[in-house]
């Protein structure tokens, strides 16, 4: 069996690997792209050349001798950075691409957005099921994450499965969906799984990462709890989120607040979730995309600040977002002194989004905007959450993942500590490599 680390060994996003079977039967799981330098480019549609110019897309040459034995394009849940090269990549494999439903109908508004034609058939797959192709099964597990429908990845092979389980939490109370379905990961640990790998983001937070009810105590202790009967409430977060989104809407409600959403991105994944029928929050809220409605809209909010919840794009402090544009009055609606900024998120740790973070808070901070910030629990496995799947899976082999080498080599350590060896049966690899695992 052999691992391709083609993207997400070497930085935080990017993420695709290619798996090859004893049969020589190779399946890609996942197509990323990297987002830091995407946020410095202008609005409207990303031409592939653009794009692998500035080191948003995986550089996949190293599947280049392999892509007759390519069957299948896998994709495990629908964030950018695990879905959104697909729309330029896809067509270099004649190989179907399979998702759960809510990961394709982003994909589909993926492609749309870009006036990109798909080259290979779309094949969905419900969340805890399995497929054949060409006579290896490939297993969909469900588990829980900060967006819906999310899949731990199993291909199976007569050594034994490949499993990959990058971008996932073990939360028992999710907001949206069940609990991880540990019945299913156990029956494939009696299988003897070949090979993890696993999401190494934040094996270095000694915590089990918190469940999302708890994001949500803490939205309804800010929005429920605090003096703001005549601000302005803005809140931003993950467009992706939407168990968040959905916590935001019923404090919304129950505020008696009319609830605005502004930004293209959250558009497209609240739709993409009416589509498949997951939420229904979307009547009560309205949704302004474009431009020109975003601004229509501001021109009535104005009129009743104290009647509204707005819920806009800008939590990384984005140039061109709903809430940048907000902050630096290219919008008819200005933010006053103690108007409240309410943002559930974490800044993702890369030099562009700090600095554009810290740009927004501090013209924040000169207007006297009341700031909420961190209003959020992570959607990633902390170390011991880690330790957890690993002892339920019992791999032979484990191959950390998701973080530049410092953050492998932290997951890596924890390997350690539960009895494998580093080169022996943990492995370290960065973008470009390639693995023998026997």
């Amino acid at each position: 069996m052999k691992f391709y680390a083609v993207g997400g060994f070497s930085e935080v996003g990017k993420n695709m690997v290619a798996m090859e079977m004893k049969n020589g039967k190779t399946f890609i799981v996942d197509e990323g792209l990297y987002l830091p330098p995407i946020v410095e480019l202008e609005e409207g549609k990303h031409v592939p050349a653009r794009l692998r110019e500035i080191g948003a897309l995986p550089n996949d040459s190293i599947l280049s001798k392999i892509k007759s034995r390519i069957k299948a394009q896998i994709i495990g849940h629908a964030h950018l950075d695990h879905v959104g090269a697909v729309p330029y990549l896809e067509k270099s494999y004649k190989a179907d691409i399979y998702g759960t439903p809510f990961t394709m109908e982003v994909l589909n508004a993926l492609a749309r957005d870009n006036d990109i034609k798909l080259q290979n058939k779309k094949r969905v797959i419900m969340p805890n099921s399995s497929l054949n192709v060409e006579g290896t099964e490939v297993e969909f597990l469900h588990v829980t994450h900060s967006t819906l429908q999310t899949a731990i990845v199993a291909v199976h092979d007569e050594e034994g499965p490949m499993v990959y389980a990058n971008d996932f939490k073990f939360d028992n109370t999710p907001v949206i969906g069940k609990k991880p379905d540990y019945a299913k990961l156990k029956k494939l640990a009696s299988k003897g799984v070949h090979t993890l790998v696993v999401d190494a983001l934040y094996a270095g937070a000694e915590q089990k990462t918190p469940s999302e009810k708890i994001a949500r105590d803490m939205l309804g202790d800010v929005l429920l709890n605090t003096n703001n009967e005549d601000a302005c409430i803005v809140v931003t977060t993950f467009s992706s989120h939407i168990a968040r989104l959905k916590s935001i809407v019923d404090f919304g409600k129950q505020m008696d607040r009319k609830i605005l959403f502004l930004g293209r991105s959250l558009y497209k994944y609240v739709n993409a979730a009416v589509r498949c029928n997951l939420i229904d929050f979307h009547r009560d809220i309205e949704m302004h995309s474009y431009r020109k409605d975003v601004k229509k809209a501001m021109k009535q909010v104005n009129e009743k600040r104290s009647k509204y919840l707005l819920v806009c794009t800008g939590h990384q402090g984005e140039p061109g977002s709903v809430l940048v544009r907000m902050a630096n009055d290219q919008l008819p609606f200005k933010l006053k002194p103690q108007d409240h900024v309410i943002f559930s998120s974490k800044t993702i740790p890369a030099p562009i989004n700090i600095a554009n973070k810290n740009a927004l808070d501090k013209k924040l901070r000169e207007n006297n905007i009341r700031i909420f910030s961190d209003v959020h629990v992570s959607g990633h496995a902390s170390k011991e959450d880690l330790r957890d799947i690993i002892t339920m899976l019992k791999p032979k082999h484990i191959i950390p993942a998701h973080g530049d080498m410092p953050k492998l080599s932290t997951l890596a350590q924890l390997c350690v500590e539960m009895g494998y060896d580093i080169g022996k049966n943990v492995h370290l690899v960065q973008d470009g490599q390639s693995l023998e695992l026997k």
